[in-house]
């Protein structure tokens, strides 16, 4: 009888909901759009010292005497997926995805990151029967080639600062063009680079924890840049004739507003902000295989101000150039949130220091369990207008979007089922009203997941996932049965019936009754 009643409840609380957050338009997406959702390999994989992997820069980061890591913790078992991703396909199979965006842990499948160190069958094994276990359920696998974990023995060798990265880069990436090209048909080379570059080589907040704010954070993305093209034009040589598949590079950015509109260098510094952030990887490969004008111009004045002989922004070879440029099918795009921006002239020599600009929330926009992630779904369509606007309207997959909470959420995740219904609803505005070229969309995440310097203290997962039971059970939060309903209409359709709400929220009081009698633990 508790069971009964507490389901009853928890449909009132849902059936609420639907009325709280309405959604701005209704309509739907072309017959051919594409719903997904993604993880990466670190966060959930765990195994990470078994069957022949080799230690990565996070293995490493999140070993160190003090813990660099908000709650101490690691991801050395985190969702333990190398054990259970039969359990991760049918949670996708169960949401209707068209396809699961994930990552191959470099260090799994090149112990060294090198060929001449040997490739290690059982990492190659365990993609192989995830891909298949995909397929075989309908779901497509679109893989990220390099999402932060690199092999420690290249960063020993100084990593993404060496120009040998390029070369170590092409040979993994050949290796898996190689093994998995028969059945992958979308890769991304790299994810967020901005933040390997930038978090891992300025700040030191992530992996490897260097803290060379002035010049490693664009030797980094030199290499990266370089990189990316050297792999995109070896699929286009060697690959792309038999296997059909496209290469893109997933790049992150929040929308940048002015702090005041009617402030002309407000306005300019927003427009330097985005550059910055986006233009610094998308502008090479988008616009002629160079670094964005503004970015030249400061970086080289600043730097003939510390009377360097050499710009700190490298500078690309005519070869590389032509490599860079249109090197990309699609563009990837992680979007979460919107900053405002005010031009501020600074003295400190760095990526933020550079472009001579000051960031800030506006005190109205709803916050997450994230400091830098606030609820403003607006600039998500003007992003994605920017991108139309500025890269003649490229073939946009949004590869994530998402809301961060806490442990206390657990199911009842309204913030999050919010921030997708209005995110989600602003691209149905973009799609159908503004002609952005957008094709595919992708929640971030499937699952509750180690996530980097926060550890297990902040929640993006769609999924509950419980880090104190061994066999790291998985259940639907509110959002996930959200998700799963606008994913089957393909959107926000004008007429919905009152029995598929009913029936969805049935589902979703079922799964908090029975987590309020505690058999998840």
């Amino acid at each position: 009888m508790r069971l009964l009643v507490l389901t009853l409840l928890s449909l009132v609380i849902w059936a609420n909901a639907q009325n709280e957050y309405p959604e701005t338009i209704t309509g739907t997406f072309p017959e051919d759009f594409q719903w997904g959702l993604a993880t990466a390999s670190y966060q959930i994989e765990g195994a990470w010292d078994v069957d022949g992997k080799g230690e990565n820069i996070w293995d490493t980061f999140t070993h160190r005497v003090v813990s660099p890591i908000y709650d101490a913790s690691t991801g050395d078992v985190a969702c333990d997926s190398y054990n259970r991703y039969q359990v991760d396909v049918q949670l996708l199979k169960n949401m209707g995805v068209d396809f699961y965006r994930f990552s191959v842990s470099w260090s799994r499948v090149l112990s060294t990151g090198r060929l001449a160190g040997g490739v290690n069958a059982a990492g190659i094994t365990y993609y192989n029967n995830l891909i298949d276990d995909l397929i075989a359920n309908d779901i497509e696998p679109m893989i990220t080639i390099y999402h932060w974990d690199l092999p420690q023995a290249l960063q020993d060798v100084n990593g993404w600062q060496n120009d040998t990265i390029v070369n170590a880069f092409e040979e993994y990436a050949n290796l898996l063009f190689s093994n998995f090209g028969d059945r992958i048909k979308k890769w991304i080379t790299f994810n967020e680079p901005w933040v390997t570059c930038v978090l891992g080589h300025g700040n030191g907040e992530h992996a490897p924890g260097i803290v060379q704010p002035a010049t490693a954070p664009y030797l980094c993305a030199h290499n990266v840049l370089r990189s990316h093209g050297r792999v995109y034009r070896l699929y286009e040589r060697t690959y792309k004739a038999a296997q059909n598949g496209l290469v893109g590079i997933t790049l992150d950015s929040a929308y940048y507003t002015p702090k005041d509109p009617e402030n002309d260098e407000d306005v300019k510094a927003a427009e330097r902000a985005v550059t910055f952030k986006h233009g610094w990887f998308a502008h090479p490969i988008f616009k002629g295989g160079d670094y964005p004008p503004i970015m030249r111009e400061l970086i080289d004045s600043k730097s003939a101000e510390d009377n360097l002989t050499l710009s700190r922004l490298p500078v690309f070879t005519a070869d590389e150039i032509q490599a860079i440029s249109g090197s990309s099918d699609f563009l990837g795009f992680n979007h979460y949130t919107t900053e405002l921006v005010e031009s501020s002239i600074r003295s400190d020599r760095s990526w933020n220091g550079d472009q001579n600009t000051a960031t800030s929330h506006h005190p109205d926009w709803p916050p997450s369990a994230a400091s830098w992630l606030k609820h403003v779904p607006w600039g998500f369509r003007k992003l994605l207008n920017y991108f139309k606007d500025t890269y003649a309207n490229p073939v946009v997959y949004v590869t994530e979007n998402g809301f961060a909470d806490t442990e206390n959420e657990r199911l009842n995740d309204d913030g999050r089922v919010r921030y997708y219904r209005e995110y989600i609803n602003e691209m149905l505005k973009a799609v159908t009203i503004d002609d952005c070229n957008v094709k595919a969309y992708t929640a971030w995440s499937l699952m509750d997941n180690f996530e980097w310097a926060r550890g297990y203290s902040e929640r993006f997962g769609i999924h509950w996932v419980n880090f104190t039971h061994p066999d790291r059970p998985r259940y639907p939060k509110k959002s996930a049965i959200e998700l799963k309903k606008i994913f089957a209409d393909n959107g926000f359709p004008a007429e919905t019936s009152g029995s598929t709400k009913l029936v969805v929220g049935v589902m979703y009081g079922f799964t908090v009754a029975v987590f309020m009698f505690g058999r998840l633990f």
